[in-house]
């Protein structure tokens, strides 16, 4: 039994410390997804040492030590996501039905054919903007109906697991499909017009995750992510980014992408919202996010019964609130932020 809790510790250790490396290999970043259940590991290490060593040999408690350290760094990147932590994002008491914007997010997973289930949710969210990810000419299609409610739309479905439509019932001001570092993998950008006649910027994302599947780097999404930032920054008024990030949170690069963009993170003091994978319970972190400027307060949040995707969908209600922006701390670049970005941005369009 020493040597297997030496072992396990040894992995879980090991596990924390590889996402510390500056690299942008998949077998390093994808240890930045499951932290959530790495700390819970490190807690069944530390038990185990503890159950199990010699507690009169310094190694030990040099090893107990090491595991104490390790549930703590993990613990630090996730508190701010458990209902201890302060919120981010005020809860608006009073909005203005005219000044309110609700979207409903869903990779839909290509190959899933249960098409019902996102009418479903979409009568369950009853959302300004649905966006469908994943969405091929099949779903395309069988999606066609919406369009009687939602008036405006952007489509650009594909094959490739890289599809993306955009349904809105507010007018669309200017959409753009765009490919922003990578040929086959769009995304979508328009201003959208509310009732009361402001002009929010939307940016609905979803970049290639750091899987030897797909791509053997983070760089190419790291890249878009903080493109995606610097833009939502440079647009004078109040900014949504959306969509399936392909990172989670609590990540140097999405990090990142708040302080330079920065946009609000309304699950802050409020919880995980996990996402993906619907299909694994016990594998499950945040995938599908939704950032904001500090212009909004949030209405609803929630994650929405899946119907055969490996993601849950997410519905989200925000309220623009002229005060909002007073009450509301915006991220901003630390240190070398700025040059860190352009040097992402510049090896994501290079590579």
């Amino acid at each position: 039994m020493k040597i297997i809790v030496i072992i396990f510790s040894a992995i879980v250790l090991i596990a924390t410390v590889l996402p510390l490396i500056p690299s942008d290999l998949w077998f390093i970043r994808i240890f930045d997804f499951p932290r959530q259940q790495i700390t819970l590991l490190l807690i069944a290490a530390l038990i185990g040492a503890v159950c199990f060593l010699d507690r009169a040999k310094l190694r030990t408690w040099a090893f107990s030590i090491l595991l104490i350290a390790a549930i703590i760094y993990q613990s630090t990147l996730i508190f701010k996501y458990t209902f201890l932590a302060n919120t981010e994002v005020l809860d608006s008491d009073f909005h203005d039905e005219n000044n309110t914007i609700s979207l409903l997010i869903h990779n839909v997973y290509m190959k899933n054919d249960i098409y019902k289930g996102v009418f479903d949710n979409i009568n369950s969210c009853d959302p300004d903007i649905v966006l469908t990810l994943e969405t091929n000419k099949k779903w395309a299609e069988e999606l066609e109906t919406i369009k009687e409610k939602y008036p405006y739309w952007v489509e650009h479905p594909l094959e490739n697991s890289y599809g993306i439509i955009l349904y809105s019932r507010l007018e669309l001001i200017d959409p753009e499909v765009k490919f922003l570092i990578e040929k086959d993998v769009p995304s979508i950008h328009s201003k959208v017009k509310l009732k009361s006649g402001l002009i929010v910027k939307l940016s609905a994302v979803h970049p290639k995750p750091p899987v030897p599947s797909e791509s053997t780097t983070s760089t190419e999404r790291d890249a878009e992510l903080i493109l995606v930032g610097k833009q939502a920054k440079n647009f004078d008024g109040p900014t949504i980014v959306a969509g399936d990030l392909n990172d989670v949170a609590w990540s140097h690069t999405t990090r990142l992408f708040q302080r330079i963009s920065g946009l609000l993170d309304p699950r802050v003091g409020r919880g995980f919202y996990t996402t993906y994978n619907a299909k694994i319970p016990l594998l499950r972190w945040p995938l599908d996010h939704v950032f904001h400027s500090n212009h909004f307060k949030l209405i609803k949040l929630e994650i929405l019964p899946n119907f055969g995707s490996d993601h849950f969908p997410v519905c989200v209600h925000l309220s623009y609130e002229p005060e909002a922006e007073h009450e509301q701390d915006e991220k901003s670049p630390e240190g070398d932020d700025i040059e860190e970005a352009d040097e992402i941005i510049k090896d994501g369009k290079n590579g």
